[in-house]
């Protein structure tokens, strides 16, 4: 689609760790002009923000859209619907789908499904298994963002634990090395145990105690110990506890000399806004891996993004259909919905006076696409995509009957924020007007600059 030309008047931008106020124009699908006082063109859309913020579109490095296979509760042009909706207008795909993504073929047959379907740009992970370390090996780095280990449980062949794997694949991996940290002979001794007592209708609150701290500890210990070994760029997704927090380095990505952190921390939305005492009301729809855990985390995890300890936000999407979420414990599956609201709700952290706009902006778009060398995208730059985000400062109160993702449901349901998304663009074309989707899809595939 050609991006009609648009300019953006009086709007308050945040970028790079600065707010001011500038008008902002688009032409070809990119920002060409940011300055205070520019004229209208003939045919120009003019959209005035009338103070309000624009930001960068967000960019999530962390969502399972459920394609191929599970299309029944999740598939790529909803949930990318979903989270256009919620200001992300950039997303990276995990790769335990199914078939899951363990080789180039695969990898590329996902790019294929999303051309043309999904609103969002998109960028998909190869994952890692016990038998796919020589197809690691020959990927091309400018193809996928990352290579996904999954160090604790997931499905089939993809949990590695084996030391020589897990070894070449931090020495050989030609991407950022992403992990899932949790240690499974820990957690599956601790669900023996609960079990024991409970049977399969374990309560929701013992969740955290059965995916415990400990077992997060032990196994991000390990990773950060085989990058140290191999000089990997390691990424450790979805940090749930405070104490894990002091086995990152704190301060800037980027340091003031050029050179960037060679491990990194994140942690997701659902981290920063709830915690144990939220189980009794929500039950298996917070049931998550890593667990939510004590308040203690959550205040220590809020306060690990203000110090730069936490280099990027997240949210881990993760969507299920209720009924599935009803089952008992043992049967009930871990992961939330989040794209739509994640937004909304790390502002919420800007109102509450723990961050700025301008660092959730740098956790949740510039980071990103310095972590994984995301070509032209994540910032409000000239030359750069047109990939913005208005935010009308109204409050909103989170329905079920807007929920967008194929599952139907949020757990934020019922909670008023005091922001919402008032328009998104992606790539210089409007697709979310503050009420529906708008437009086409006009997702592109994220170019990683290696």
């Amino acid at each position: 689609m050609t991006s009609p030309a648009t300019l953006i008047v009086n709007a308050r931008l945040v970028n790079e760790g600065r707010e001011f106020e500038a008008d902002l124009r688009i032409e070809g699908g990119l920002i060409t002009r940011i300055e205070k006082g520019l004229a209208a063109k003939d045919n120009e859309t003019v959209v005035d923000a009338a103070g309000r913020r624009l930001l960068p579109g967000m960019i999530d490095d962390q969502v399972h859209f459920r394609e191929p296979g599970m299309e029944y509760k999740a598939d790529m042009a909803v949930e990318s619907g979903a989270a256009v909706a919620g200001g992300i207008t950039s997303f990276m795909d995990m790769p335990n789908t199914s078939p899951p993504t363990l080789d180039a073929d695969a990898l590329e047959d996902k790019y294929r499904r999303a051309l043309g379907r999904v609103w969002g740009n998109h960028g998909f992970y190869m994952g890692t298994s016990t038998s796919n370390l020589e197809a690691i090996q020959r990927l091309d780095p400018r193809s996928a963002p990352g290579v996904k280990v999954f160090m604790g449980a997931s499905t089939g062949n993809m949990l590695v634990d084996d030391p020589e794997i897990l070894a070449a694949v931090f020495r050989d991996a030609p991407t950022p090395v992403i992990t899932h940290c949790e240690d499974t002979p820990m957690i599956e001794a601790e669900s023996a145990r609960y079990k024991a007592r409970y049977g399969d209708d374990i309560p929701a609150e013992c969740h955290p105690d059965i995916r415990s701290r400990e077992a997060c500890m032990k196994s991000t210990l390990l990773a950060i110990s085989l990058a140290k070994e191999h000089g990997t760029r390691l990424h450790v997704l979805h940090i749930s506890t405070a104490d894990e927090l002091a086995l990152f380095e704190a301060g800037p990505l980027i340091r003031p000399d050029g050179s960037r952190k060679r491990i990194t921390a994140e942690t997701c939305i659902h981290f920063l806004r709830l915690d144990r005492s939220d189980y009794a009301a929500l039950g298996h729809l917070i049931k998550c891996n890593p667990a939510i855990k004590d308040a203690s985390d959550r205040e220590a995890l809020v306060r690990a993004v203000a110090t730069d300890v936490i280099d990027v936000l997240a949210t881990d999407h993760a969507p299920h259909l209720l009924e599935e979420k009803q089952n008992p414990y043992t049967r009930a599956p871990s992961g939330l919905p989040l794209v739509q609201y994640a937004l909304p709700a790390a502002l919420e952290l800007v109102h509450e006076g723990h961050l700025t706009t301008a660092q959730v902006v740098q956790k949740f778009a510039h980071a990103p696409a310095q972590l994984f060398d995301v070509r032209n995208r994540g910032f409000l730059r000239e030359g750069y995509a047109a990939d913005l985000v208005l935010i009308d400062d109204v409050p909103l109160t989170v329905r079920r009957e807007d929920v967008l993702s194929k599952c139907g449901w949020s757990p934020f349901e019922g909670r008023t924020f005091h922001s919402r998304i008032a328009s998104t663009w992606v790539n210089g074309v409007q697709a979310w007007d503050g009420s529906r989707l708008v437009g086409t899809p006009g997702g592109q595939r994220m170019e990683f600059d290696r």
